[in-house]
């Protein structure tokens, strides 16, 4: 049976099983490339940069969907033709019990706000904590690393990033005008 609401939806809509795509709509099947037919039953795994990227966020959404049943984040994406792009994902759970089990996710292409910066997973951890306005000793202890190390990776983000202080850094992150 046919939902024209979730099928021709002007956003991104994925129903997932233990983070299985089990249908999608056509506009996320236009943003990560291909027809809906193609991504019945293929891990979303195929859909993230890497292993460690799906884990990584996989863990960190599983904590916080326990406690609201609800997760949203920014992050990087990658289609099917492997071009990365940066992706804002928000998620309901159908089984709060089991928040993989089941669920309604949006996904959009935020690309045009903030460009890819080839980061390594490590270097996206410190930018997220960093736009989350946690200083380098706060996102040290939540990435279990020395203030030190965290400073080291925000100075190369400053560079990759052209950025000269942290603010501007930022809100480069977060896509906001400077």
């Amino acid at each position: 049976m046919s939902d024209p609401g979730f099928e021709y939806a002007p956003i991104g809509l994925v129903e997932l099983e233990n983070r299985v795509i089990r249908r999608c709509n056509l506009h996320f099947a236009s943003m990560f490339g291909g027809q809906e037919s193609e991504y019945r039953d293929m891990p979303l795994l195929r859909l993230y940069p890497s292993h460690e990227d799906f884990e990584r966020i996989g863990k960190r959404g599983l904590q916080v969907m326990r406690e609201t049943g609800y997760y949203t984040d920014e992050r990087i994406m990658r289609r099917r033709d492997g071009d990365l792009f940066w992706c804002r994902a928000r998620g309901k759970s159908l089984t709060p019990d089991d928040p993989f089990r089941h669920g309604i996710w949006s996904f959009a292409d935020i690309s045009e706000e903030r460009r890819v910066v080839e980061l390594t997973p490590r270097e996206r951890e410190v930018a997220l904590l960093t736009c989350r306005g946690l200083s380098a000793k706060e996102v040290g202890v939540e990435l279990g690393l020395s203030y030190r190390t965290i400073e080291a990776h925000r100075a190369r983000l400053l560079q990759k990033f052209g950025a000269r202080k942290l603010p501007e850094l930022v809100a480069k992150l977060s896509g906001m005008p400077l």
